[in-house]
């Protein structure tokens, strides 16, 4: 995106960093949200960090439209999808009649 054109989400004119930029699944998202979760909880005498609502209902979401929980399956399914695309990469011979 050029210098003089405004980065403006509402009109999908983002810039140039999330052009290459990979989602995350929900299941990544799970494991990261459980991780941090799990670091509030240990660290909860503290007031200042306590769980917000928030953050509660976003890991809830993820949790249940996460298709994977175990953190060896969301490696595997993030590997497929490159070796997908290897697999479409490989030099097609018609076959003999």
């Amino acid at each position: 995106m050029s210098g003089e054109e405004e980065e403006n989400a509402a009109e999908l004119k983002i810039g140039d960093e999330f052009l290459k930029a990979k989602c995350l699944m929900n299941c990544e998202v799970s494991l990261i949200l459980e991780h941090k979760y799990e670091q509030l909880q240990q660290m909860s005498d503290d007031p200042m960090n306590q769980v917000s609502q928030v953050f509660e209902k976003s890991l809830q979401y993820v949790k249940r439209f996460s298709r994977y929980k175990n953190p060896d399956a969301v490696r595997q399914v993030r590997e497929y999808p490159a070796i997908f695309y290897a697999w479409l990469s490989l030099p097609c011979r018609p076959l003999k009649s």
